[in-house]
């Protein structure tokens, strides 16, 4: 979609915004700003003065650094650096740390002086903090102020662990940590009671004093919060909208976080637009939101109210216009997601043919079937379908170390009903005991308490999807090599996991494939295994003809759902196939109630699927569709 004046487009935006393509790419380009600094300053015989930040955001950045310092000859000679923040209280050899963090994604490989590194004390007594922080403010000055701070931004708005109700003048001091701040940092520390209160951060006033500022922020997670710090108003509910106020900052984002920018958002508010098909349907479904009509009503004074008058011009009339949406959006609703047999399929999301397809649904984690299409799952069954799921990873990490100790409790008690002998089984359980006693937050369990909370998702995991109606035979642990390191990190993806999708891939021959494109999973792990299954699927089609064949669908629902507008199967569900796939979730007794790591969603994961799929199927009802009790929505990917 070309769009025309760029001052008209961005007359929403109070400050700078430079947009790229991926995180990647902007990364890179950060990094480069910050080379060319460096060796400016480096010409002109001065020290470069960098604020730093720590968090997923700038590791590419610092990845980027450490690549020109050992491949283009970048020195961090005569640089220094303050870093925005420290957890308090926190040693700084924790994992936690920010000082463990510097040091493994920048500075322990580079040639910087550790001496001119400075980083907030996490181990200071509460009564000399105050101290700390004027003096950590003097040194700044003392040096001619920073050269150049790069930022962050968390979904509360903050810069650095400046949270709202920040003043835009504070200097750095202890703060206290706001609740979704402290939840977001759950996963690193094992769990949210497990986080600190507090912290030390270099305030609003310290960050506005450099001569350069650069606000980094990636994926659709961060986009919400992006647009209020760009185009709202100046806010200490939203600390990042102080920003506004200073002439050396620029946001620099990857195309998801910027997508909630009204240029890209709804593009037609603000400029003329090329109306291709997809622009067109985003924009009628919105209307027909934003002015609480179906599809069929909307009228050409709502198209002029609302910034669209150019399509009504150039495509109208409006009420074809309508015609054409409504019918778009009602093609997208099937009850036969695997193809209705023998049917015109030219108007359909699913190929009639062949009947029986092979399917394949890959569950990054052992209930993301269930809990994101357990109803299209159990339909597909019903309809005859030769259905497989392959879990992906073993979730073991996601297992309450108390449901370990009762199933070892459950198999020491079964052993002695049998009699046979517990001794060595009773062994491993009390050191069990003792390991958890005294277990330090995301310490790395032993590999026997892994393999027992794999084998709880396991078992739990055939529950499910034999409730659903699948044969042992269909059911398939992988157990990807990446996700099994112990740790809530996971390391890169390697070869052995694309061979092992692979191998069940060649095996299965699928017509389809169902994959999770949840991208907003705050723990990463959809994105993973999503990338694992293309990936296989683009090297098999180089030399297997079955693979022009199989579609991909992807799904959403324990994090999020599609917009209807980019939705394009429907699948309905009545309210018997609501309960039943609310008991196949059931089957995942570890998940249910409390899970270790529920990102910041407080609703069970049955309860978040069973809202999403009755507001999606609302959201079709209220453009002019056929009232049902819910719907799973899908969105194919070509690739």
């Amino acid at each position: 979609m070309a769009r025309l004046n760029l001052l008209e487009e961005t007359r929403y935006e109070k400050l700078p915004v430079t947009v790229y393509p991926d995180q990647q790419t902007a990364s890179v380009a950060v990094a480069g700003r910050i080379a060319a600094l460096i060796r400016t300053k480096q010409a002109a015989g001065e020290p470069t003065v960098l604020g730093l930040a720590t968090g997923v955001t700038p590791i590419q950045v610092y990845a980027e650094l450490i690549r020109l310092h050992k491949e283009e000859g970048l020195s961090f000679k005569g640089v220094i650096t303050f870093n925005l923040d420290e957890y308090y209280p926190m040693k700084p050899d924790a994992a936690q740390s920010y000082v463990t963090f510097m040091n493994e994604n920048l500075f322990d490989h580079i040639d910087i002086d550790k001496s001119l590194v400075h980083i907030p004390d996490g181990t200071l007594p509460q009564d000399e903090v105050a101290a700390f922080c004027l003096a950590y403010e003097k040194q700044i000055e003392e040096l001619g102020g920073l050269d150049l701070q790069i930022l962050g931004i968390g979904r509360t708005g903050h810069i650095g662990f400046n949270e709202p109700g920040s003043a835009p003048n504070s200097g750095t001091r202890l703060v206290t940590l706001d609740d979704l701040t402290r939840n977001d940092a759950s996963r690193d520390f094992g769990g949210k009671q497990n986080v600190p209160t507090k912290a030390i951060t270099m305030g609003v006033g310290t960050i506005f004093k450099a001569r350069e500022i650069i606000l980094m922020a990636w994926s659709a997670k961060k986009a919400p919060i992006v647009r209020k710090a760009v185009e709202g108003e100046i806010s200490g509910e939203v600390p990042a909208t102080f920003l506004q106020l200073s002439d050396n900052v620029e946001f620099v984002l990857d195309k998801d976080a910027a997508s909630g920018l009204t240029r890209f958002d709804t593009p037609w508010l603000v400029s003329d637009c090329v109306w291709d098909n997809s622009l067109k349907k985003k924009a009628v479904i919105w209307l027909s939101t934003a002015v609480g009509k179906p599809i069929l009503k909307l009228t050409e004074e709502d198209y002029n109210n609302h910034g669209m008058a150019q399509l009504a011009v150039e495509q109208g009339p409006v009420y074809q216009i309508n015609i054409d949406i409504f019918n778009q959006v009602q093609h997208t609703i099937t009850g036969w997601p695997g193809g209705k047999p023998g049917a015109d399929d030219s108007q359909r999301p699913e190929r009639a043919e062949p009947a029986r397809k092979r399917s394949i649904i890959f569950s990054p984690h052992p209930d993301d079937d269930v809990i994101s299409m357990g109803g299209t799952f159990i339909r597909l069954v019903d309809q005859g379908h030769d259905v497989h799921v392959a879990y992906q990873t073993s979730g073991n990490t996601a297992v309450w170390d108390d449901d370990v100790l009762r199933y070892m409790e459950f198999a020491i008690d079964f052993k002695q009903s049998v009699g046979e002998d517990t001794a060595r089984l009773q062994g491993i359980y009390e050191d069990m005991r003792k390991f958890i006693d005294q277990k330090l937050p995301n310490q790395v369990d032993t590999p026997e308490i892994r393999d027992v909370k794999g084998f709880i998702r396991k078992t739990e995991a055939i529950s499910g999807a034999r409730f659903a109606g699948l044969p042992d035979s269909n059911i398939h642990f992988q157990a990807l090599p990446f996700y099994e390191t112990g740790k809530t990190k996971k390391n890169s993806v390697g070869e052995e996991d694309v061979r092992l999708t692979m191998e069940l891939l060649q095996k299965v021959k699928p017509q389809q494939v169902f994959t999770a494109g949840d991208f907003a999973d705050p723990h990463g792990t959809h994105v993973v295994c999503f990338n694992i299954v293309i990936e296989a699927l683009r090297r098999l089609r180089k030399t297997e003809a079955w693979v022009n064949d199989c579609w991909v669908w992807m799904y959403r629902g324990a994090w999020q759902e599609f917009p209807t507008y980019e939705i394009e199967m429907a699948v309905p569900l009545s309210p018997a196939e609501v309960l039943r796939k609310r008991n196949a979730i059931f089957k995942h007794q570890s998940q249910k109630d409390r899970p270790v790591f529920p990102g910041d969603d407080a609703r069970e994961f049955w309860v978040r699927a069973e809202d999403r799929n009755r507001e999606t199927a609302q959201s079709y009802d209220k453009l002019g569709m056929a009232e049902y009790a819910a719907m799973e929505a899908f969105v194919r990917y070509h690739y």
